[in-house]
């Protein structure tokens, strides 16, 4: 009897590394060295290697002014109709920011971004929500 109960209990388990994202779903990729990608998932492997299409590649660097030592961020953003990622450059994956979640409050943010582990700061700096 126990046996039939355990049995009937459903499974949430992942099979693949971006089993919780559906294909041609937009979504928001981190890259190493400052890079972000905003774009469609064509398609993926176990590598995290991705096929990306209408992608917006966002490049951040950061200077620091000589007299207030005070950091200044510049962005250079530019779009690209195909892209392909390769997966050991990849650190973060999650639904990309739109105007739903500029529009969260600062608490509903903050949880958003700890589930979706994003650095709350980093996203304050750059100036994409107003907590």
């Amino acid at each position: 009897m126990a046996d039939d109960v355990e049995q009937q209990q459903p499974t949430n388990t992942v099979e693949e590394p971006l089993g919780l994202i559906s294909l041609d779903e937009r979504i928001y990729v981190k890259m190493r060295n400052d890079r972000e990608l905003r774009g469609r998932l064509h398609a993926y492997d176990q590598h995290l290697d991705m096929i990306l299409g209408d992608v917006e590649e966002t490049v951040t660097t950061i200077e620091i002014e000589e007299e207030t030592y005070k950091e200044i961020y510049k962005s250079a953003k530019w779009n690209i109709l195909m892209l392909f990622v390769q997966g050991d450059g990849v650190v973060l994956v999650a639904p990309p920011f739109t105007a739903k979640t500029k529009n969260l409050s600062c608490l509903e943010y903050r949880s958003f971004c700890m589930t979706a582990s994003l650095n709350v700061e980093d996203i304050q700096k750059r100036n994409l929500h107003k907590c």
